[in-house]
C-alpha cells in the first residue's frame, strides 16, 4: 500500500491558499484517479482504491498544518505502512513558483507540517513533493502563504499542479525515486 499525505489548513477561509497547495495536489490527483474523499478517519478524509494493482491511501489531515503529523503517524502506524510507502506534498516558499522538488528524506526545512510529522513518526526518511510556491518579497511570510495566488500566479500554478499529478502517479506504479527525482527536479 502507498500513502499520499496532502499538507493544508482547514476551513473554507484557507481554501486554495498558498499553503494549501498540498491538499489542491492531492484533489487533482484523486479527482484524475476516481478517488473520492468519504472517510474521516484519525483526524484525516481519507479515500482509497487501487492503481495498477497498488493499493493506495489519499489523506487530507483535518488537523491544522502545524500538527498535521497528529493524523499521520496514527495512520502509518494503524495501515503498517513501511516508511518508503510515504508521500508527503508540500508548498516550499524556497523553490520558484513552478517549480517541483522531490525529496526521498531530509529536515523540516522550516516547514512546521514536515516537522510536526517527523517528529510523529521518529523518522524523516519518508518522500516529500515540494511544490514551490516562491517567498514572498514585500509581505509577512503568513500573510503570503495563507494568501491566494493572483490570475498569472494560478495559470503557473495550474501547471506545476499537474506535473506534481504525474509524478505521483509515477512513484505509485513504482517507479524508482531517483528516477523520479531526475526527471521531475
Amino acid at each position: 500500500m502507498k500513502m499520499i499525505v496532502g499538507l493544508g489548513n482547514i476551513g473554507p477561509q484557507y481554501k486554495e491558499t498558498r499553503h494549501n497547495t498540498g491538499f489542491m495536489v492531492l484533489d487533482s490527483f484523486a479527482a484524475e484517479n476516481g478517488f473520492e474523499f468519504t472517510t474521516r478517519k484519525m483526524d484525516a478524509k481519507l479515500a482509497n482504491g487501487t492503481m495498477n494493482g497498488e493499493k493506495v491511501l489519499l489523506v487530507k489531515p483535518t488537523t491544522f498544518m502545524n500538527e498535521s503529523g497528529r493524523a499521520v503517524g496514527p495512520l502509518v502506524d494503524f495501515y503498517k505502512l513501511e516508511i518508503d510507502d510515504l508521500m508527503v506534498i508540500q508548498d516550499d516558499m524556497d523553490l520558484p513558483l513552478g517549480r517541483l522538488r522531490l525529496r526521498d528524506k531530509g529536515s523540516a526545512g522550516g516547514h512546521n507540517g514536515i516537522k510536526s510529522i517527523i517528529e510523529a513518526l521518529g523518522d524523516s526518511n519518508f518522500g516529500r513533493l515540494k511544490v514551490g510556491i516562491a517567498h514572498p518579497a514585500r509581505q509577512s511570510v503568513v500573510k503570503y502563504v495563507l494568501g491566494k495566488f493572483d490570475t498569472d500566479q494560478q495559470a503557473t500554478f495550474n501547471q506545476v499542479r499537474d506535473k506534481a499529478v504525474s509524478a505521483l502517479g509515477d512513484w505509485v506504479a513504482g517507479a524508482q525515486f531517483s528516477d523520479l527525482m531526475n526527471q521531475y527536479n
